[in-house]
């Protein structure tokens, strides 16, 4: 079944929070500090927890799926992070996590007959995505699935948000958008204050040479500004993120999409309104939720 690269877009905005709550959660805090992650260094937790699924992998390889922090921020969290534990302890520590703070935020409604329904939909559409080429995606979809239907759909959340994730590292290659670059031009368009990305890691120096090479291209302006033919770009960069991420859900038909979305906004909007979730981010989605 097709479905329109506008609600294919719409998921992924939907979906994103309920997969993002992994990284904010105090839950998550608190278990990644259990572990050895210090609550302080916020950014050794959300690197072991990505990352984990993967195995015990070093900084290159991380650097690579990760594609937008700089090298540098990678080793620094990623070096000697299984020497703090193993990835199969940091899985399990995620998954436990999620399942608290979504116990927490749904109370009762996590074992509701719709959150039961969305995870079921939610696990479809997951379960339909062709891994191959998408390393994220992959090690996700290679874990077992939780039991607990609140679990289920922040699980199904995470697969598909990495496979879109893979993908739309694809779609920069494909326009020549290296790691820096790539965020240089999404500021430009409007995507966030340059400001917010600099929780990548990469240096002014850096910036401004990424910003130097975009504007040799025609992309930015003198001011940094994205033009008219960086705005294109960015737009066919968001095109075909969303063609690679519109296959899995042609698992469902276009009614079974439109009932998953209705199922998940108020899960949606529990996550959000909690504050948790920082109201300008890299991915720049804010508007597509910021209302609720």
């Amino acid at each position: 079944m097709t479905h329109g690269l506008g609600t294919v877009r719409r998921m992924w905005q939907l979906l994103e929070p309920v997969h993002a709550i992994a990284y904010y959660a105090p839950e998550s805090v608190e278990r990644a500090a259990a572990l050895g992650y210090p609550a302080e260094r916020r950014w050794a937790g959300y690197f072991a927890w990505r990352a984990a699924p993967l195995g015990p992998v070093g900084p290159a390889l991380v650097n690579a799926v990760f594609y937008s922090f700089s090298p540098r921020k990678v080793a620094r969290h990623i070096t000697h992070a299984w020497d703090t534990t193993t990835p199969g302890a940091v899985v399990a520590a995620r998954l436990a996590s999620v399942d608290e703070a979504l116990r927490r935020l749904l109370g009762e409604r996590a074992a509701s007959p719709e959150v039961r329904e969305a995870a079921a939909l939610a696990r479809r559409a997951a379960e339909a995505a062709d891994t191959a080429g998408r390393p994220l995606a992959a090690a996700n979809a290679a874990l077992p699935w939780p039991d607990e239907p609140h679990a289920v759909l922040w699980h199904a959340a995470t697969v598909l948000r990495e496979h879109r994730g893979d993908g739309h590292i694809t779609a920069l290659q494909t326009h020549g958008l290296g790691p820096l670059d790539s965020l240089v031009s999404h500021a430009a368009a409007g995507a966030a204050p340059a400001e917010v990305f600099a929780s990548r890691g990469w240096s002014a120096e850096e910036w401004d040479a990424a910003r130097a090479r975009l504007a040799g291209r025609g992309l930015v302006d003198a001011d940094g500004a994205a033009t008219a033919e960086g705005l294109r770009v960015r737009g066919e960069v968001e095109r075909l993120t969303d063609e690679l991420a519109a296959a899995p859900w042609a698992a469902l038909t276009p009614a079974e999409t439109a009932r998953l979305a209705e199922l998940v906004m108020p899960t949606v909007r529990d996550i959000v309104r909690t504050g948790l979730l920082p109201s300008q981010s890299t991915l720049g989605i804010r508007m597509a939720y910021g209302h609720l």
